[in-house]
Formats: structure tokens, C-alpha cells, sequence
């Protein structure tokens, strides 16, 4: 029996491979697709940067892979994901939320309230250890840690400019958030 995720997903693959320039997802039980500009692929390649040399072979970090959430008809995709290597190895355009040890999303303009209130709640629900938020557009790092099933139980906010430390099983990961780009037109609140 298909399930609508499962009719959800198949349109969001259709949808991703005739529209550059936008990341498509489900949240919720709709489809989202919102425009990305440079500065979010930049910060994105300094996050993978900075992050892949202090892991240990046994991990690797994954960009734009499903994550299916059945609990809430939602597919996110972490603009990166901290996976087993052995699972990133076998090169699937899906994984399973319970193999994340770390999910990272990187602010569109489009993206604000799903990034910040709809995806901490999603990656709580189902456990994800770590949840860091990078907003080029307000300077500021939002780290969620420790989930207890209905959302975040340490949430710490750190302003562009700062070094920022990602707790994880693995140990702490550190990332200079002054070597992160900074949109020109910035807004004040997430």
C-alpha cells in the first residue's frame, strides 16, 4: 500500500530534477521548495570544510539526502548530515533519521520558519542528538542538543564572529562562524 509520504516523495523527485536553484523537501505533509542563492551553497561548503577534518574515518558528513519522518509525513533533506561512513558509502539518496548524529540546516529566506521551529520539532521527534541552525541572514548559530521526544531540552545561540562548539557523541566539533559568509540585507529575529 502506498502511503502519502511515499506518493509525496516520488512528486518531490520529479519536482527536484526540473527545478535548479531550489531545495524541494516535505514538511508536514506538503511539499516546500525554496530558492537558494549563494551564500548558502558558500556556507555550506565552509561548514563541510572546517567539520570533515575533525572526524574520526568512522563518520562522514552527507548534503541534500531524503530523510524520510513517517511519524510526521515529512522528508527533510539537512543541508548536511553526520552519518555512519559505512552508510554514506553506499552512495543511497535516502537515509534513515536514526543514523544522524548530527543535522545541520543553513537559513534561505524562504526557509526561516521551517528551519527554526518546524525542523527542531521534526528532528527532536525523532532523536537526532544535535540540531545547528546557520542564519547568514541574522549572523547567528542556533545549536539544539539533548532531544527529549517533544522538542530540544539545551538550545545556545551564538552570533557570527564566535567559535561554536557542537556537542556529539564523537566529541565536540568546533566551527569559526567568522569564516561565514553574511547576507548584505540582513533581518534582526529568526
Amino acid at each position: 500500500m502506498t502511503t502519502l509520504l511515499d506518493q509525496l516523495s516520488a512528486k518531490v523527485h520529479q519536482l527536484a530534477d526540473q527545478l535548479d536553484g531550489y531545495k524541494v523537501e516535505i514538511v508536514g505533509g506538503s511539499i516546500m521548495m525554496s530558492p537558494v542563492r549563494p551564500v548558502h551553497g558558500k556556507t555550506i561548503v565552509r561548514l563541510w570544510t572546517e567539520l570533515e577534518p575533525q572526524l574520526n574515518p568512522e563518520w562522514a558528513l552527507v548534503t541534500d539526502v531524503a530523510s524520510p519522518i513517517a511519524i510526521a509525513d515529512s522528508e527533510l533533506c539537512p543541508d548536511l548530515a553526520l552519518i555512519p561512513e559505512i552508510e554514506a558509502a553506499k552512495n543511497l539518496s535516502k537515509f534513515a533519521p536514526d543514523l544522524m548524529e548530527l543535522a545541520i540546516e543553513v537559513v534561505s529566506p524562504g526557509s526561516v520558519r521551517r528551519d527554526y521551529h518546524e525542523k527542531a520539532r521534526l528532528y527532536a521527534q525523532v532523536a537526532i542528538p544535535v540540531y545547528a541552525i546557520f542564519d547568514p541572514y541574522a549572523a547567528l548559530c542556533t545549536v539544539h542538543h539533548a532531544p527529549d521526544g517533544a522538542g530540544y531540552t539545551r538550545t545556545e545561540r551564538v552570533a557570527y564572529g564566535e567559535r561554536v562548539t557542537l556537542p556529539s557523541a564523537l566529541g565536540e566539533l568546533g566551527v569559526d562562524t567568522a569564516t561565514l559568509p553574511i547576507d548584505p540585507g540582513t533581518r534582526t529575529d529568526p
